[in-house]
């Protein structure tokens, strides 16, 4: 739970200085792509985080993933300053906290979509539509497809869950018939 605080604290820093001087966007894409290549690369984790290196050496190869991937000088600090405090073990979760941040500040929310076979563009536009009415906010649509739902959508934005599946239907038509009413 510390952990996640710690977290959180570092991402709004960095998002302050990305509104600050406009380049919030950049730090997203260039956190995202170095968080990428870390959850990919194990290899890589380890020998940034590995306490059984010495620091220098894990603090050097930062450095030369960060001039290789031609970062920002504010991301370049603000990496650093995550090494130099012993929080670069933290970068997933931060960058997790910092993509949530960021789409905030577009007023951006991050939906998924699963139904039992292929939409139509029309369709999905309708319902990205329909869910941007709902929250008041730009979506931006996970789209999958899991024909064991038969028919219908699933959609989920956070913590609510629109499920206008036919198995759930059926689902639910079973248990009402269980306890005796009619459906």
């Amino acid at each position: 739970m510390k952990n996640l605080a710690i977290s959180r604290r570092y991402a709004k820093a960095l998002l302050l200085i990305g509104k600050e001087d406009g380049n919030a966007e950049v730090y997203r894409s260039e956190l995202d792509e170095l968080t990428g290549m870390i959850v990919k690369e194990k290899g890589l984790e380890q020998a940034l985080t590995n306490p059984l290196y010495d620091a220098a050496a894990r603090k050097k190869v930062l450095q030369i993933i960060i001039e290789k991937m031609k970062l920002s000088k504010a991301m370049r600090s603000f990496l650093l300053l995550l090494f130099d405090k012993g929080r670069i073990g933290f970068l997933v979760t931060i960058n997790d906290f910092y993509q949530k941040l960021a789409d905030e500040l577009k007023n951006v929310a991050r939906a998924s979509l699963v139904s039992a076979t292929e939409l139509k563009s029309e369709t999905v536009e309708k319902i990205r539509n329909t869910l941007s009415k709902m929250t008041g906010k730009d979506i931006v649509l996970d789209i999958k497809v899991d024909s064991g739902l038969i028919g219908g959508v699933v959609s989920r934005i956070g913590d609510l869950v629109l499920d206008g599946s036919i198995k759930t239907q059926l689902l639910n038509m079973r248990e009402s018939l269980k306890r005796g009413e009619s459906v």
